[in-house]
């Protein structure tokens, strides 16, 4: 229900340039949920989340600690792809925000991840760097949650198919994930 409000919505000027609305992928009942900036053209061209070589990069990262893509929900700051794959503004995040807030509080996670600074920033209210921010857990909550959900934060797999060398942070990073998970589903 919430994607075909999201469809109608004319609140968000990057829906009138986008090829498609990029809601969401994977469980409603996952106990992880992804968050990204927005999508890129590969996703925009599909209408789906991280389906290109960075999408490509994350299934593989998942995979690696037992975390297929079915099994978690990934989406973006933004429903629609900003022109130019710029970034997206501060207004076009805030108007989207109510809806990345609904889907967090329906699905009802364990843990929430930020893809990249852009989107901890926009989840957790934090104008630090990723760098900073990687390897940390936080709580993210809303009124309508029944509980905080512990946040963290990791590079985005397009930093890391640029920068490789991060990728040594990137799996403890996703080791920790693990271990939390693995804490909080007792």
């Amino acid at each position: 229900e919430l994607r075909e409000v999201l469809s109608r919505f004319d609140g968000c000027a990057l829906a009138k340039t986008a090829t498609n609305l990029v809601f969401g992928d994977g469980s409603g009942e996952a106990r992880v949920v992804l968050v990204g900036e927005a999508p890129g053209s590969e996703e925009d061209r599909r209408g789906l989340p991280f389906v290109g070589p960075s999408g490509q990069l994350l299934d593989r990262m998942l995979a690696s600690i037992g975390l297929p893509r079915g099994d978690v929900f990934i989406s973006n700051t933004v429903f629609w792809r900003p022109p130019g794959n710029r970034s997206p503004s501060s207004g076009e995040v805030a108007v989207c925000m109510p809806f990345l807030e609904r889907i967090i509080e329906l699905i009802d996670p364990l843990i929430l991840v930020a893809l990249g600074g852009p989107a901890a920033n926009a989840l957790l209210g934090r104008g630090e760097s990723i760098g900073k921010l990687r390897g940390r857990w936080f709580t993210y909550q809303t009124p309508r949650l029944a509980r905080p959900v512990a946040t963290t934060a990791l590079f985005h797999p397009a930093y890391l198919l640029r920068t490789p060398g991060q990728k040594r942070l990137a799996w403890r990073d996703l080791l920790a994930l693990r271990h939390k998970l693995d804490d909080l589903a007792g």
